[in-house]
Formats: structure tokens, sequence, C-alpha cells
């Protein structure tokens, strides 16, 4: 795996999560070719190193070893895009190495495997069937995608209240102005007030003009 793949690059979460669907791939794997007593430990982060687990599976000869590293080995390139590391044992296969970095694929020969004994070496380790593996990997994936849909709820049900929050704005305008043509302006008792005296004017001048008029006669 580059150091630039887009893989190295993922959240720890992520990472993680990537990581147990290629195990999961691999583990199938190892079952499909009729590997004996597979088992995957979940290694103690303080004494695992580089690697998050060990995948062990038993074969009952050198050929049927090569024939499941093989078929890991493929599996994992054609469905992930994903090559080992490196590749331990092969020519030998009475236990074949296949490092992934986040996971380590052993195959053994039934009596190899009885001799180094990994399961008990590794006691901090948490061993799991495939099975077992499986039903937690599903739970998990559920739990985040009931996660992802909780999300997307509480967009949705606060996207309304920015959506209405302007035609409430527009509607208190509106009626503003309504009531603003229906209250009379106080203009109009001063227009009239200066009619009122212009009128009132008028007429006062006009009556001396008229009584003069009325005198000439």
């Amino acid at each position: 795996m580059d150091v630039g793949d887009p893989i190295q690059r993922m959240t720890t979460q992520e990472s993680h999560h990537h990581t147990r669907l290629l195990v999961q791939a691999a583990a199938q794997a190892c079952e499909d070719k009729k590997g004996l007593d597979t088992r995957i430990l979940e290694l103690d982060p303080v004494d695992a190193g580089l690697s998050d687990f060990f995948l062990i599976t038993s074969a009952t000869n050198d050929r049927q070893a090569v024939a499941i590293a093989d078929e890991v080995e493929h599996r994992l390139k054609k469905e992930y895009g994903v090559m080992p590391n490196s590749v331990e044992g092969r020519k030998q296969g009475d236990w074949i190495l296949l490092d992934y970095f986040d996971f380590v694929v052993h195959v053994f020969l039934s009596e190899r495997r009885a001799f180094y004994d990994i399961e008990r070496l590794r006691k901090s380790a948490r061993p799991l069937t495939p099975a077992e593996f499986d039903a937690e990997l599903t739970a998990a994936l559920a739990a985040r995608t009931r996660s992802a849909r909780d999300k997307a709820s509480a967009k949705k049900a606060a996207a309304p209240k920015k959506a209405t929050a302007a035609p409430r704005k527009a509607a208190k305008k509106a009626a503003a102005k309504v009531l603003a043509a229906r209250t009379p302006s106080a203009k109009a008792p001063a227009k009239k007030a200066a009619v009122k005296q212009t009128a009132q004017k008028t007429t006062a001048a006009a009556k001396p003009k008229a009584k003069k008029a009325r005198a000439r006669s």
C-alpha cells in the first residue's frame, strides 16, 4: 500500500472500518478454500504494533496452504485494489504470512500452527470466529447508518424554521402597510386648518371692499 494511497488519508474511524472489511473478505476467502479453524484475533493496541488483527487459518497440506494464500491475495486485489506489503513462506508452504500493515494473514499447516500456537502467545487479543466478526461488523454498519439518518433528519427539521422566517418578515411588512393606509394621516387636519385660515383671511379682506362699494353707490 503506497503512502499516497487514499486509504492512508482516511480518518481513524473510517480506516478501522475499512480494515475490518478487508479482514472479513480475507476470512471468507479462507473459508471458501476450506481453511480449518479460521480465527480472527483483535489485537490489544498496547502490544499490537502496527497491526490491528491477525487472521489465522490451517491447511492440511502445503498445496492447500498456497491455494488459500493465493485466494486471499487475489480477492483483496480484485475487490479492494489492495496488495500485501510482503509475503513470506510461500515456497515452503508450512507457514505463509501475508502482511497488509493493519492486519496479517497467517496460513499454517495444522502441525505448525499447534507448534507456534500464536493464539496462546497473544493472550491479550480477543479471539473471534468469522461469524462473530461478521455480526459485529454488521452491527457497526447499522449503527453508522442510523447515525447518518439521524443527522439528515435533524437537518431537515431545522430547514423549515429558516425557510419560514422570510415569509413572516414579509407578512409583517405587508400588515404594517395596510395599517398605515387605514390610519388617518396627521397631515390631513393640518392641511384643513391651513385652508380655513386662508379662507378666513380672504373673507376678512373682502368685507372692507364691499363696504366701500356700498358707500359710493
